[in-house]
Order: structure tokens, then sequence, then C-alpha cells
């Protein structure tokens, strides 16, 4: 190519050093030409992808480059894109305007600051003109003095202008709404570029992320760097040497007419001679197929396909769906009006993914509303995607996974059943070896030969990957969701039947292990999507529907029994139907329901699903089958929970007086409910006979079960608390440290019952009188259960409620303000305005809110709070009373003595009646109730007495777990 000007002779232009390209990614092509045109032209030049290594610091490199010389700004729509690189550059060198040169790339707006300079521009013009362009921008007006091109050279030495097509050039027509993938064209070039021998590189990726569409716009947006351009469709391997001896014949390689394979021998001579060319290989499927018809030399080859295993002959690159700024960009090239909300909601629904995209704005084109597209979608996704073939696309998405699965099926019909059976399921990586040689015996053949080893899924797994029809890694597959819809879609029902009974048996056959064992728990949360995602109606077995129930039980585990009553309500619902309310799964499925109603504060439901459950056993199985004896330990748990104490301890004691006799003294069941019954004692106020129970408790379960099991450490932790009940403070302390040495021992420092004992021992501290050391624990246990359960959990929320709670008793009410503020917030998010928990922090709140000089604002606080338990809770509810009591106090405290001793005295007959006369809540309003009257008498006489302090809904240990 000619210059402009004499070479050895540059302007002054360069005097000031070499010449920084700046330029968008998008523009790397223009980059690469621009730098060749100016080192041909004598400049000196820096260019990012030229000169800069991997790891070095852009923008070090930047500004060094900057002080060193003088800027060419490549001006284009993407060079002002935020968050480009250029921006930095271009406003760094605003203030040095003399050392900008701007020449524009396409038709875009200038910046209002970047305006005054003249700029050229170098689009729409030949190669010739755009080079003398681009050399009058940098060097002044010259007077041309061109070298004549040799008329026999076929080759270019160097690139010509980005855009300008090769004479050599087959490649189907451009998208022209592509968008984005500027990183991964970027990366493409950058990969092809520095390759110094023939470079291939093998996009591939599942059906529909838009494959095949990056290697035409790479071959256009790069076309300037070619002299040849093929394109080989490869799906039918047999053709590839008929297209290569069309290309044979375009070259001269071989004339026409010349057999295939010898017209591919001696084109593949020629092109290891030349450089500058670029074949594409199209939907190749098996990589030991193009060995033979790769060429040597310098030039680029691109294969583009599902198959991932090309390592030995290419370097692999991973195309994905687009991020969501590329689909909503894409959804909105041709309908502008489209608003963002509507593009981000179709996105989603599309899981961006190209293919699906194009479709979707194809069905728009037609007219449909972006309203009727996504009630379409929610109608039936599959069906959409089966709706025409957009411009530049072989086939709909649906027609293509059609194809790619009747090709899996003749291949191998043992991996189509694993993945049948996987689209009922969520779109989560399974744990597929995991169920090797684990399958129920009822598992259909073709899956349980594919399960026969850890060989035989590896091989299911291998032609699963190779087809791109799911995600496969360690072991595990993950499908999409929407080769999900589209495959289950097709389904017939006999079809559907089996697929329901393969997933079942994977599930099956995944099952961790026993769920109440923390060390199961990483194989349940692995599990666990795919349970929550099955149909109840496909789990037709009782050990399928165990592993389903399991999993609720799990998440109740965890700390999440909303979840959890959500998915029991609907299993129950669903089996109940099927199998009727009296069959032992759908027994148990309630049983699981009361226990999530529970963990919810839904007392009175779980009671009532529990006394029904009772009934049912009773009539079915009698009074003492043992599972008879547990529903109604359950049901005594639910009576005791809403306040019904007598009626709970009188179940109670009838359950283990049946159990003593059928299961035995030293049984496990017996044991526990004799905790259970030690529990309510100290609940009703009678802590020494609780300390007593939970003694002799704890020598029968170290004599039964040892002082390791689990159940004997729960002794320890329920004795030792019920020994700081009853005021032995440091006896509790020392009791809660042995008992954390070994549950470290046992369980190790993340078991929920170690976390649960480094609580209570936080607790001890603080009863003895050490503040500080108790902030500090539960600032570290806090730190801990984040890390272990996350933010949500109830164990979570429960330590900050107590950190909270001791930062206020150590001095630091406005500390604890803060932290109740802050948590009330989380309560509201997570469990509602009306749940107890919510309620409790509430009235914490409004205590310290007391407590830190606002006598008004908490008074006003707690009528509030009453109001609502009221409503809850009913008048007789422990908390109601509580709140009753708090009101009265802050109203003492706003210097109404009067009114406080009035509703002490209202409130202590209602105490009686409830919680009786000895109870620890009656005892302290008799304490208030006296000093309120003694104020209202005489507040002088009265001003020395200490004031009785505000009573909390359960302090100091609110919402406390039996470990």
């Amino acid at each position: 190519m000619g210059n402009i000007g004499p070479a050895e002779h540059p302007s002054s232009g360069a005097s000031g050093g070499a010449w920084f390209i700046s330029h968008a990614g998008a523009d790397r092509a223009w980059a690469e030409w621009v730098g060749w045109q100016l080192l041909d032209a004598g400049h000196q030049v820096e260019l990012d992808n030229w000169d800069w290594g991997a790891g070095d610091n852009f923008v070090e490199k930047m500004s060094a480059a900057l002080e060193r010389g003088r800027l060419l700004a490549l001006l284009s729509s993407a060079y002002f894109e935020r968050g480009r690189f250029t921006t930095p550059e271009w406003t760094a060198m605003v203030a040095m305007r003399e050392k900008i040169t701007p020449v524009r790339l396409a038709e875009v707006e200038v910046p209002a600051i970047l305006r005054p300079l003249l700029t050229r521009d170098l689009f729409g013009l030949s190669p010739d003109e755009a080079r003398r362009v681009l050399l009058e921008a940098v060097n002044g007006p010259r007077r041309p003095d061109s070298e004549p091109i040799f008329p026999g050279r076929t080759i270019a030495e160097g690139p010509r202008l980005p855009g300008a097509l090769p004479r050599v050039w087959n490649l189907p027509a451009r998208n022209a709404s592509f968008t984005g993938r500027d990183a991964l064209l970027v990366r493409l070039r950058q990969d092809l570029a520095e390759n110094g021998r023939v470079a291939v590189q093998a996009l591939y990726g599942r059906g529909g992320v838009g494959k095949t569409q990056l290697a035409i716009e790479y071959a256009y947006r790069f076309a300037g760097e070619y002299e040849l351009a093929w394109w080989i469709p490869s799906e039918d391997p047999a053709l590839i040497p008929v297209q290569l001896a069309a290309l044979a014949a375009r070259t001269g390689a071989a004339p026409g007419g010349t057999p295939p394979q010898e017209a591919v021998e001696l084109l593949l001579g020629q092109l290891r001679t030349r450089a500058r060319w670029l074949l594409v290989f199209d939907n190749a499927e098996d990589p030991e197929v193009l060995p033979d018809v790769l060429p040597g030399g310098t030039g680029h080859v691109l294969i583009t396909s599902r198959n991932p295993q090309w390592q030995a002959w290419a370097s692999p690159l991973s195309v994905d769906v687009f991020t969501r700024a590329e689909s909503c960009a894409l959804l909105r090239t041709h309908h502008t009006s489209l608003e963002e909300a509507d593009a981000d909601d179709l996105a989603q629904r599309l899981d961006d993914l190209p293919l699906a995209l194009a479709q979707a704005n194809s069905l728009l084109t037609w007219g449909l509303s972006p309203a009727d597209l996504k009630s379409e979608l929610a109608a039936n996704t599959a069906a959409v995607l089966a709706a025409g073939r957009p411009a530049g696309y072989q086939a709909s998405l649906a027609a293509q996974l059609r194809l790619t699965t009747a090709r899996l099926a003749a291949e191998h019909p043992g991996a189509l059943a694993l993945l049948s059976a996987l689209a009922l399921l969520a779109p989560e990586p399974f744990p597929v070896t995991a169920c090797v040689d684990h399958l129920p015996d009822s598992t259909a053949v073709p899956l349980v030969d594919v399960m026969a080893s850890r060989l035989t899924a590896g091989q299911a797994l291998e032609a699963i990957r190779r087809h791109s029809l799911a995600r496969v890694q360690d072991g595990t597959v993950q499908m999409h969701r929407l080769t999900q819809m589209v495959l289950t879609d097709a389904f017939t029902s006999e079809e559907m039947w089996r697929a329901g009974r393969q997933a079942e048996g994977l599930l099956t056959a995944a099952q961790p292990g026993n769920v109440q064992e923390p060390s199961t728990w990483s194989g349940w949360q692995v599990l666990l999507p795919h349970l929550l995602a099955v149909d109840p109606a496909m789990i037709i077995t009782d050990a399928g529907r165990g592993v389903v129930r399991d999993a609720c039980w799990y998440l109740m585990d965890r700390g999440h029994p909303h979840a959890a009553r959500n998915r029991l309500a609907e299993l129950y619902e669903t089996w109940s139907r099927r199998l009727g309310s009296d069959h032992e799964c759908v027994l148990w499925t309630a049983t699981f329901l009361a226990r999530a109603c529970g963990d919810t504060e839904d007392h009175e439901r779980a009671r009532t699903i529990d006394a029904d459950t009772l009934e049912r056993r009773r009539r079915l199985l009698g009074e003492d089958h043992p599972d008879t004896l547990t529903t109604s330990a359950n049901l005594a748990g639910r009576l005791a929970a809403l306040g019904r104490l007598k009626e709970a301890r009188a179940l109670g004691e009838d359950t283990l007086s049946r159990r003593q006799q059928v299961l035995g003294e030293d049984h496990p069941d017996t044991l526990a409910t004799r905790s259970q019954l030690a529990y309510w004692q100290r609940e009703a106020g009678d802590l020494t006979g609780a300390v007593a129970a939970f003694d002799a408790l704890l020598i029968d379960r170290l004599r039964v079960l040892g002082p390791d099991h689990p159940d004997t450490l729960a002794t320890r932790n329920e004795l030792a608390y019920s020994r700081g009940e009853a005021g032995d403070a440091a006896g509790a302390e020392a009791a809660f440290a042995e008992l954390l040495t070994d549950r470290l021992r046992i369980l190790g420092p993340d078991h929920p019952h170690t976390l649960t004992t480094r609580s209570e021992l936080a607790y001890s501290r603080a009863d003895t009188g050490d503040l500080a050391g108790a902030v500090a624990a539960f600032t570290d246990l806090l730190a801990d259960r984040l890390r272990i359960l996350g933010p949500d959990h109830s164990d979570t929320l429960a330590t900050r409620s107590r950190l909270a709670y001791w930062r206020g008793e150590a001095g630091d009410a406005a500390g604890a303000v803060a932290a109740f503020t802050e948590l009330l917030t989380d309560r509201l998010r997570l469990l509602g305005p009306d749940h107890p928990r919510t309620l409790n922090t509430r009235s914490q709140l409004a205590r310290w809110q007391g407590e830190a000089g606002d006598a008004a604002g908490a008074a006003t606080a707690f009528a509030e709070l009453l109001t609502d338990r009221l409503r809850i809770l009913g008048p007789d509810h422990p908390h109601t009373l509580n709140s009753r009591h708090n009101l009265a106090h802050w109203q003492g405290e706003m210097g109404n003595a009067h009114a406080a001793a009035t509703a002490f005295a209202e409130l202590l007959i209602d105490q009686q009646r409830v919680l009786g006369p000895d109870h620890p809540g009656t005892c302290e309003t008799r304490v208030q109730l006296t000093y309120w009257l003694e104020q209202s008498v005489d507040a002088a006489q009265s001003r020395d007495q200490p004031r009785p302090r505000p009573l909390g809904d359960s302090p100091p240990n609110p919402f406390r777990r039996t470990r």
C-alpha cells in the first residue's frame, strides 16, 4: 500500500513522542488498521493489545503513554459508552487539548467538551482514501507521493480497511440485528492474532447461544485482516471435502472437476504457504473429523460446535447466554418503544438465551404486544419457542432441541433416559454419580444400565456434554430451564409417566442420609432444589415420598420454616387426595406440617393438625402404638406452646406412663418424654423441681446412652439452664463451660448445638455480672452464625436480639435502640408484622427507648403493641400480660404514678388467675404495685426507694430452644 508523504520524514505531529491509539474494544480491527498505517508511515505507535501484557496495570500504562506522546482518539458510539476505558483516557487529556487528534469511525455525536477539535472521518472511504485522511490528520496535509501496487501480488502486506471484504469470500449474510458480544469478539481476535502458527479456535456452547452468529460477526468485523474467508457447513462430515474443493477451485489451487480428496490436498498445500486466511467450520460436532482438513501455516480456523471436547485440536472458547444488558439491547433493536421494564421481564423469562430472544423479537414484529407475549410465555413457553425461525438462524430453538435429542436417542438411549428424568426436576446441578448403584428396583432398564457403575454413568454424561444439552461438571448435570420445557412439552403421556418413575428413582438414590444429622446437610443442600421442584403427583412410592418430605425437615432445621410449610401443605393436599387421609404416608406428612406450623408460630394450627393425627392413629393403630404415642407427645408440646400448661402436663404424663409400659423405662422415647415434662415444670415456675427432674434424667441418660450421646448433652444443657434460672448463676456458667468443651470435641465448632451452648454460656456470664464478657461473646457468636447459617436464619436473628439486649444492660441504651431498630426491619421483612418474634422485638425496642430517656415514647410504643397483642394473641397470653406490665411501668416513669398503680392492680388480678400466685411475672407485678402505690401517696418519702425495672417478654432469654 502506498505512502502519503515521505516515511522517513514524519510531520511534527509525531515529534511529541509515540501516538497512543485510544479505542473501544468493539473497534479493535480499526485500531490495528490505524496502527499499521502509522507504523508504515514512520510514526511510533503504542497500542494496548500490541504493547501491553497480561497483568499490566491499565491506568498506570495509560498515564505513562499520555505523558510520553499524543493521543489519537478513534471515535465511535462504543467509544463514549459508560465504563469504557476510553473515558478516563480522553478525560485525562482534556486539559491538554492540543495533544488530542480525534478521527471518527462512524456517525457519532461528539461530546461538547471535544467539539472544538477538528475531527476527520475515516468511514465510507476506500482504503487508500482512508489512509490519506488518517495521515493528514496526524501529519497535516501533504503532497501525494504514492508507490504503485505491484500488479501480480495476490496477498497484501498489511490489513485492508475494516469492513472491506476479501476477494475470496462466501460467508452467510451478516445479521443486521447482531448485538453485544464485544468482550467475546475482542477475546477471540486476541487469541487468533497472538498465535504465531495456525490458530484454531472452537466456539462451543449449547444450542441457541449464538455461536454461528458470533462467528459470522467476527468474520465481517475483521474482514480487513484477511485476503480469503471461507464458510464450511460441517454438520455432515461427508460434505466437508466437497466444500473445500470448491474453495480450491476459487483460489486456483486445483482446477474445477478435480476429485474432492485431491483438491483438498492441493488446497492445504497452498494455504500452508500463505497468510491472512480464515476458514470457518460451522456446527462441527465430531473433533475426530477435522484434523485431516486443518491446514498448517499462519492462517486462522474458527469452529462452532455444541461439543466442548476440542482441546486436542483447538483452543476452546465457551459461549454462554447474553448479559441482561445485551438481552435488552437486542429486544429494543427493532422495538425502540419497548419499555425497559418489559424488555427486562422478557429477557428474564427467556433466560437471556439469544435464539429465544430473537424469536421473541420476531413475534413482537408480527404485532404481539409485550403483554401478549408475556401471557403466551406464561401459558406455554415451549409453544412460543417453537414459533417461527428468526432471520439468520437455521431453525427455532424447539426444532434445534428436538433434532439434538433425536441424535442423542440414537447414540445413547440411556443418556436420553437420564436427561428425560432430569427435565422434571430443577434447572440446578443434580448429583448423578451419587446415584450409582443405588437406584431402586422399580427403575427402568435404560437408566439402570447407565447407573450400573461410575464408568457407565460417565459415558452417559459425556454423551450429554457432547451434544450440549446440559452443563456437565464434577459428576453433576444441570439442564437449562428452557430445554426442560421444550423436552417435557414433547412428552407423550406414556413418556411423561416413564420419566416420572426415573426422576423418582434418581431422587431416592441420591438421598444423602439421616436428615437430622448435620454431617449430611451438604448433600441435602445440593438435592434440595430438585426435591422442591418435583411434582408430588409424580412420586408414587413410600421411599420417594419420604425423601421429598425429609427435604422439608431439612428446611426447618436450617431456619426456613415458611418455605417448608408451603411445600408440606402442597404435599399433604396432593397425597391425601390420592391416598386418603388415613394413609401412613399422609399421617407422617401431617406430622411434619404440624411442626412447620409450630416453627412459624402458628401454634393453634399445629395443635389442630396434631389432634386430628392423634385421633386417626388411635383409631387405626391403637392408643399404645409407638407412632400414636409420638403424636401424643407432639400434641402436648403444641398445648404448652399455647400456654395451656396444665393440659400439656396431663397429656405428657399419660404419654410417659404408656411409654414406660410399652417401651420400657430406658427407651429413648420414654426419656424424651421425661425431658419434656421437666421443661414444662420449669416453665410453670417450679425451678427447684425442674432442676431435680433434669438431674435425675441426666443420671439415667448417662447410664443408658453414654456421656457423648446428643440426648445426654442436651440434658446437661437443660440442667445448666435450670440452675441458672433457679439463681445459681455461677454453677450454670461452670456447667455450660464444661458442656461447651465436650460439644466442641464431639460435634465440632460449627454444629448448631455447639453454637447454642456458646449462647447459653454468654448468657450465664451476664447473669454472673460479666456484662462486657457477655457482649464480647455474643459478638463473636454472631459472626460465626452469620458465616454458618446466614443473615436470615432464626438463630442469627436471635443472637442479634441477645447482643442488643446485653449492650443495653451494659449501659449502652442508645446502642440497644439502634440495634433493635435494625432488627425490627429484618423481622418485618422476614416474618411480617403479626409474628410473635416481630412483636417481641417491638417490645424490646420500646423498653430500651424508655431506658434511653424517652419514657413517653416507650409508653406510646407499648400502648400500640398492647393493641396488636390483644388482637393477635388474646388477653390471657403471657406476652399480652407483659405488655400491660410494661405500659403501666412507663406510665409511672412519665410521672403518672396513680395510673401506674391502678394498671398494676388490675394486672395482678389477671396474672393470679392465668399464671398463678407464685409465678415470677405475678411476683414482679406485686413489687411494681407496691412501689407505684407509695409513689402516688407521697413521692417525696419514696424517692430513695429503688425503682423496679420494666419486664421483658421472656427475660432474659427470649424464644430459647431446648437442646
